[in-house]
């Protein structure tokens, strides 16, 4: 799973304002109560001593067991101090561990990672910032649910050419859109063609599908062809090394993130360029197992018409094919 590098910096930030916030009422509340039962500063000294005087036991050289009189001595001043600091604790109307050191998140100790790589509460972050990016990037609104799609606004009659009215093919799409979403990464279709011309619901269920995947804990990244192709060009061309070093981040988080949403293929100007960056993410992504989906108003006889041949043999092989049809929706409310 691979966050873009925004998206990971602001999760990080609030992990870390999160754990100074913790840290300073702690602090805070310390300084009110010692000012309260100055002997509960002291119990605290003594407890330090303790620990101290354990140290340097342990580091003194000499054999010392675990079970003999020095350890046994110097534990039980320390759990005589332990059980009058928490009495006194008690009378001042606290929890006993309401002054320890005490992470947020007892996995990672609030550092964001664990032994088997990144924490759940700084993925429950991540997925919060990707969600917020998605949010503007799309303009999504709470309508943008598959809850709340509407299809008495598609017609429900038969369609020149086609099997299905326009409403019936919506419902056929939407319920394979909602099962990709809602079993990600499980469904058994890995990668969509969403394709047809404008105005027909391919964005709002592209949003859809970003918004869900994002809410259950996966990366998502949605962007336009154009500006995938504009980053890849920087990639090769640039001489600044900071240009070329941000082209390489995005170029990265177009082939590391769980899910590619790419809006608009075929609104760009085709050049082999152009044709070597699209055939470098489809078939980078195939070969990872990682999720596409590509979204055009071109037909797959359009995109065959219009791409080299290796590149239509994945896309025409291995994507599966939504066509939406009907009225254009934007003129029709």
């Amino acid at each position: 799973m691979a966050y873009e590098p925004d998206v990971m910096r602001r999760a990080l930030a609030r992990l870390e304002h999160r754990r100074d916030s913790r840290e300073r009422r702690r602090f805070e509340l310390e300084r009110e109560l010692y000012r309260k039962e100055p002997r509960l500063r002291e119990a605290d000294a003594a407890l330090r001593g303790a620990m101290a005087d354990l140290a340097r036991l342990a580091t003194s050289g000499k054999p010392v067991q675990a079970d003999g009189p020095e350890i046994a001595a110097i534990r039980a001043r320390s759990e005589a101090i332990q059980a009058e600091r928490d009495r006194m604790l008690t009378e001042l109307g606290h929890a006993p561990e309401e002054l320890d050191h005490m992470p947020a998140c007892p996995r990672c100790r609030d550092t964001g990672w664990a032994d088997e790589g990144m924490c759940s509460c700084l993925k429950e972050l991540c997925a919060q910032e990707q969600l917020k990016a998605l949010t503007a990037l799309l303009n999504l609104t709470d309508e943008q649910d598959f809850d709340r799609l509407r299809m008495d606004v598609y017609s429900d009659q038969p369609w020149q050419g086609q099997a299905r009215s326009p409403r019936e093919n919506m419902r056929r799409i939407a319920t394979v859109c909602e099962g990709y979403a809602r079993q990600f990464p499980r469904y058994p279709l890995k990668d969509l063609l969403l394709s047809g011309g404008t105005g027909l619901g391919k964005t709002f269920l592209s949003g859809c599908i970003a918004r869900e995947v994002s809410r259950r804990g996966f990366s998502v990244v949605y962007d336009t062809a154009a500006n995938l192709f504009a980053t890849f060009e920087t990639r090769r061309f640039t001489r600044d090394a900071g240009q070329e070093r941000q082209a390489r981040d995005g170029t990265r988080r177009y082939l590391g993130c769980d899910l590619l949403i790419l809006d608009d293929l075929g609104s760009e100007h085709t050049l082999p360029s152009t044709q070597a960056s699209l055939y470098e993410v489809v078939n980078a992504r195939l070969q990872a197992g990682r999720h596409t989906i590509i979204s055009t108003n071109l037909s797959l006889d359009g995109v065959a018409a219009r791409y080299t041949p290796q590149l239509v043999s994945r896309i025409g092989g291995l994507y599966q094919e939504l066509t939406f049809y009907g009225d254009d929706l934007r003129f029709s409310r």
